[in-house]
């Protein structure tokens, strides 16, 4: 099942472009998108289009920083309906944990995860999309997103650690200073923030618990609310747990909150194997850090799930038809040309 975001994910993406002088026309015929289609925020629209307009804008206005700039100028109400269930949660581990359970309401492309690490916390952001792995403009969006959301709810008191990008830095990090205002790391294991585990707990000033309330039940009645793809969903669990070598059927049931019997069920039903999901995660991560140059082949095995790097080479090749040497070598290549 292709996933889907709303369109509001593109929210200021003609306001930026126009910024740049950028010629918006030939890059939405592309992506198969038009500007009716954005106008309206609940519009449903294919995740792999969004990301590919993202990428081809970026591109096209010679702006490493599209998505970003984006992001600097996103509202808290721009997240539409849900946007008032997470003003009024009482701390920033309460709107963490709503936007994961209502995630589909916000991008149902992203997977959330939040790991305690003694006196620091990792919250891990990653975009889930099939067969695609251009996401460096879409991670940074949503990275950004996050940033504002963070910094609307608690004003000076958000204060994060490091921001992670798995993509290298770009020559000019100006724009990425001025959003983050944190130490930055690029060519990372993960996408995401790591913050002090107490900033979870830091209260909100502007919450309002019986407003909560009413929001709440205005989410639970939308349409959607609690439609998920368990295909779609055990691929972001999947993408979430390979790079920490726990990509198993246990730990994915676990993370979906449910029986891996009842999980291999679903997937059954769907006409999926999970052992079929791992594979097609494999494929994208594999590509995506095979494009950083700074990943060793031996980094890239480990991160795939693969303690010796010649049992990720044969599987590579068994893959794609090549060694990833050669993969890499005409990725390079292609970009240079």
């Amino acid at each position: 099942m292709s996933a889907h975001v709303r369109a509001a994910v593109l929210t200021h993406y003609f306001e930026v472009a126009a910024s740049l002088k950028l010629d918006t026309r030939p890059l939405l015929r592309r992506a198969g998108l038009s500007r009716d289609m954005l106008a309206d925020p609940e519009q449903r629209i294919p995740a792999l289009a969004a990301l590919t307009l993202l990428e081809d804008s970026a591109e096209a206005s010679d702006c490493p920083t599209f998505g970003l700039r984006m992001a600097e100028l996103r509202q808290l109400s721009d997240l539409g309906s849900i946007s008032l269930l997470l003003a009024h949660q009482r701390t920033l581990r309460d709107v963490l944990n709503t936007s994961i359970h209502y995630r589909q309401l916000l991008n149902e492309s992203l997977a959330m995860q939040i790991e305690e690490a003694g006196k620091l916390v990792i919250v891990r952001e990653e975009l889930v999309v099939e067969g695609c792995s251009a996401l460096r403009q879409a991670n940074e969006l949503a990275l950004g997103v996050f940033s504002r959301l963070c910094r609307a709810l608690l004003g000076p008191h958000w204060q994060p650690e490091s921001v992670h990008f798995t993509h290298e830095a770009p020559a000019d990090l100006q724009v990425h200073r001025r959003l983050f205002k944190c130490r930055l790391a690029f060519t990372s294991e993960f996408n995401g923030v790591v913050c002090a585990a107490a900033d979870l707990n830091l209260p909100n000033p502007a919450a309002d618990p019986a407003m909560a309330t009413y929001a709440r039940r205005f989410i639970e009645s939308l349409p959607g609310a609690h439609e998920r793809s368990v295909v779609l969903e055990a691929r972001k669990a999947i993408y979430l747990l390979l790079p920490m070598g726990r990509a198993n059927i246990e730990d994915t049931a676990r993370g979906l909150r449910l029986t891996v019997r009842t999980l291999q069920r679903q997937l059954d039903d769907a006409g999926e194997v999970f052992s079929g999901l791992v594979t097609g995660v494999r494929r994208d991560l594999a590509q995506v850090y095979l494009a950083i140059p700074k990943y060793s082949l031996g980094q890239i095995a480990a991160l795939l799930g693969y303690s010796v790097q010649s049992s990720f080479t044969r599987w590579f090749t068994a893959e794609f038809g090549m060694t990833p040497a050669s993969w890499r070598s005409r990725h390079q290549k292609k970009k240079k040309s």
